[in-house]
């Protein structure tokens, strides 16, 4: 019987807890809608400063890769320095660690201009949030 109830209020606290965190972008800069944070959840949804949407399977599949593939730059914190004419710059935290770049940032590794992309889509048709 004590067994029974054990994993009954196992089961019970387990169940409806929040969905993990993937990363929290957050991206600055000098126009319109360019300052923005974006958090990216295991649930299927994403918090665009403050708001909270649904994200299409699709993202949601793309993040996971994202946060796989920046893992191991973010356990060294890399940092990379703007160069002259930076529009965008970027903060990314995870589990892992953190990152920092720039869209002028060089190298660039290919997995850093996917956020980029990624973070722009789902800005724009994901939040309604396009740049000027």
């Amino acid at each position: 019987m004590k067994r029974a109830v054990l994993l009954a209020a196992l089961l019970v606290t387990g169940c409806g807890s929040p969905s993990a965190d993937l990363f929290l972008v957050k991206r600055s800069g000098a126009d319109k809608n360019a300052n923005l944070t974006l958090l990216v959840s295991d649930d299927g949804t994403v918090t665009c400063n403050g708001a909270k949407h649904e994200i299409p399977n699709e993202k949601l599949l793309d993040a996971r890769k994202l946060t796989r593939e920046l893992s191991p730059q973010a356990e060294l914190h890399l940092a990379l320095p703007p160069r002259p004419g930076t529009v965008l710059s970027y903060k990314v935290r995870m589990e892992a660690g953190t990152v920092t770049f720039s869209d002028t940032s060089r190298p660039l590794p290919s997995e850093f201009a996917e956020l980029e992309l990624f973070t722009k889509s789902v800005a724009e048709d994901v939040c309604g949030l396009a740049r000027a």
